[in-house]
């Protein structure tokens, strides 16, 4: 009996395995054969095993000596501005949105719902729109540059657009809703009278934000963290409109690899070199979550 009910549940569960394999594993495994294949002379691959991509993923030859191998700056410099981006805009939305989800989770409960959707108002829209109304806000004649001019504080245009500067800007109001969701979370569920006893025990505001507050709402943060942080490592559209050519990212990269570079093999390896960083960082998520929630059930 327990046999049947077990073949059962396996043929119940298989439409979903279905798509799990086809629609999410097969790209994958699309991707890692690619990255193990010679690219096609207009794009495209040869059926022809090579491990050239992962070799000019983090080396590059001499074109005048081919033997002459050295470090691939340039990639390593992508994926360095990459990760140093995405980290600025994870602690941006995290200290913009930790003082925005207090104000929201404060207020009364018939109010909340209203903060909530304008929060979310900025995903009613298309990611592209909301970019350019971020160009618009920070090229050379746009509002924040004539209001400058227009009090006197400059003579003249402040260089923002094409730059680091105007990614991070970029990412972070892209982004920040991600983070204020989970604080959200995180403070509405937190019990306020332990607040009220830190206070009672003479505690300041600043000691009782660092030994009460910040350990209880420690999850959404990680949450949040993960939900930034991620999406930042792979944007393309942001840095493509503000970064243009000289502020690239991976997904920027990648995506030039497929396209003008016609190199799928490389732009495969990129990928999956992206795909590793990604599961680091749900990794380290997973090993914090684990601890954290291995300790209360311990303290419990």
């Amino acid at each position: 009996m327990n046999k049947v009910s077990h073949r059962w549940k396996w043929f119940l569960a298989s439409p979903a395995l279905i798509v799990l394999i086809v629609a999410a594993s097969g790209p994958l495994m699309i991707v890692v054969v690619y990255s193990f294949l010679s690219p096609g002379n207009m794009g495209g691959v040869a059926w022809e095993f090579s491990t050239d991509a992962w070799f000019r993923v983090f080396f590059k030859r001499d074109i005048f000596d081919p033997e002459n191998v050295t470090l691939n700056t340039d990639f390593l410099a992508v994926f360095r501005r990459t990760l140093w981006l995405s980290f600025q805009t994870t602690v941006i939305c995290a200290v913009l949105g930790f003082p925005t989800a207090w104000f929201i989770a404060t207020r009364p409960p018939n109010k909340r719902m209203i903060w909530l959707f304008l929060i979310t108002v900025p995903f009613w829209t298309n990611l592209l729109i909301r970019t350019f109304a971020i160009q618009q806000l920070i090229r050379n004649n746009g509002t924040i540059n004539s209001a400058l001019q227009w009090l006197g504080i400059t003579n003249s245009p402040i260089e923002m657009m094409y730059t680091d500067f105007a990614v991070l800007i970029g990412m972070a109001y892209v982004f920040l809703p991600l983070m204020v969701l989970p604080l959200y979370a995180a403070m509405e569920k937190l019990d306020f009278r332990l607040v009220e006893a830190g206070y009672d025990l003479y505690a300041s505001r600043m000691q009782v934000l660092r030994h009460v507050i910040l350990p209880l709402v420690k999850p959404g943060f990680i949450a949040g963290s993960i939900l930034v942080f991620i999406p930042s490592i792979g944007a393309y559209v942001t840095p493509a409109v503000l970064g243009g050519g000289r502020s690239m990212m991976i997904g920027n990269l990648i995506a030039l690899q497929f396209g003008q570079g016609r190199n799928w093999p490389l732009g495969s390896a990129l990928a999956m070199l992206l795909l590793v960083v990604v599961l680091a960082a749900l990794v380290f998520y997973l090993r914090v979550t684990s601890r954290e929630t291995g300790g209360r059930d311990g303290q419990a």
